[in-house]
């Protein structure tokens, strides 16, 4: 009992007016638009977190599979020829704490010919014994595929919708055309080579499936006259410290080498990412702030009932201050159980919604993410703690924000006019 002679009677009051109960019409009617209040933070809460959670799930897939194909990081000579003394740079490059893996590679444009069809490709020499290192492309049932890239025997991996689009087969003959072409009495004239499909990729990302042929590194170098690999590609032990190990590597290797990391690769894709990412924060958080200033009309109602609840106070020698703190406590009350029960549902669907989205399908005989159509069948998600936290903030400090008008014109609330009446 001694606790609660020692809590502050502006929290006591600020409480019981929050749970205040429906002794009235006007009280019930009060109470309805609080907890609509409350009802309209958490949801807004919610599907804040659930919408950012899905987009960070849907980016990582993204990202995973892109990486599946590009590298980390990339070494290139930096006058654009061979690799002077390859053995020596992959020993410094694997020296490197962070690099767990290194493997050759050539990277040239062509154009690749089937009959009548021809489309324009990027070409990748690869090693199929160091591939492993350095790309997915090499693991599951695409391993085998890999290795019958033998040197010496022009082979090459084509992604699937290259092959569809160029109606090619495993086995069927192609001929490749490089740029580089030959000076003859008649005038330069393209370097050209029959070569056989032995096998096809599939990495999930179109961009990639679509233009990006693989040939054996030592077949590139002969095709498109390179004394060797042009560059290095690598593999992190921590993909996100990319930029970092590349200024690192950068400063060691000195100006012969260029190197270039993931996010530079692909910069463009994830600038449009993040702004769309942070357009959604924005209108998202806007649901959060209608339902926080909900609360000045509750507040308002709240401080025109309590006129002689708040007169009587003032007699007693409340201060303004205290009379505004029990109405400060009210809102922020009511904004705390919001955004605690926001969390708890955002998190709940964004940790589950690999369950919650199957059994909607299920119930409404629908698929969301058709398999002929998108890249994956199923919804991710990944919660982000970086996410989360400013948006209980926000919900925090608009709540706060809203209380602020109605519990300063309360403690303005003349004692002798309110009681005039009574």
């Amino acid at each position: 009992m001694a606790f609660f002679k020692n809590i502050p009677y502006e929290l006591v009051l600020g409480w019981r007016y929050t749970r205040a109960g429906r002794t009235t019409r006007r009280n019930g009617f009060i109470s309805f638009i609080s907890g609509v209040s409350m009802m309209g933070i958490g949801l807004g809460v919610a599907a804040l977190i659930i919408v950012l959670s899905v987009m960070n799930g849907f980016q990582k897939e993204v990202r995973d599979r892109m990486l599946g194909v590009v590298s980390h990081i990339e070494v290139y000579a930096a006058d654009g020829a061979a690799v002077a003394d390859l053995p020596a740079l992959l020993a410094r490059l694997k020296a490197h704490p962070q690099v767990v893996g290194a493997a050759p590679f050539i990277t040239a444009q062509a154009l690749l010919a089937r009959g009548e069809d021809m489309k324009g490709v990027l070409v990748r020499g690869i090693d199929p014994a160091l591939e492993p290192e350095v790309s997915d492309l090499s693991s599951d049932s695409q391993a085998s595929v890999l290795s019958r890239l033998q040197a010496g025997e022009f082979g090459l991996v084509l992604g699937r919708d290259l092959a569809s689009n160029l109606g090619v087969q495993t086995g069927d003959p192609v001929t490749l055309v490089s740029p580089s072409g030959q000076v003859t009495p008649a005038g330069v004239v393209p370097r050209m080579k029959q070569m056989g499909v032995v096998g096809l990729f599939s990495s999930g990302h179109y961009e990639y499936d679509s233009a990006l042929a693989l040939m054996h590194v030592d077949d590139a170098a002969r095709m498109f006259r390179l004394e060797g690999p042009s560059g290095v590609r690598l593999k992190l032990r921590d993909l996100h410290l990319a930029r970092a190990v590349a200024r690192d590597l950068q400063l060691d290797l000195g100006p012969q080498f260029f190197v270039r990391d993931w996010t530079q690769q692909n910069k463009t894709w994830f600038a449009a990412v993040q702004v769309e990412k942070r357009m959604m924060f924005i209108i998202l958080t806007l649901i959060v702030a209608v339902a926080a200033f909900n609360l000045v009309s509750t507040l308002v109602m709240t401080v025109t009932d309590k006129r002689a609840d708040i007169a009587i106070l003032r007699t007693l020698g409340a201060s303004p201050r205290s009379i505004m703190g029990i109405f400060v406590v009210q809102g922020a009350t009511v904004g705390v159980i919001g955004t605690l029960s926001g969390l708890l549902l955002g998190l709940l669907v964004a940790f589950n919604i690999d369950v919650i989205v199957p059994a909607l399908e299920k119930l409404f005989n629908a698929s969301f993410l058709p398999r002929d159509i998108y890249l994956i069948s199923r919804m991710p998600s990944e919660p982000l703690a970086s996410d989360i936290l400013p948006v209980a903030i926000i919900s925090l400090v608009l709540a706060f924000v809203a209380t602020l008008y109605p519990s300063w014109r309360a403690s303005q609330v003349n004692p002798a006019e309110a009681l005039r009446y009574e």
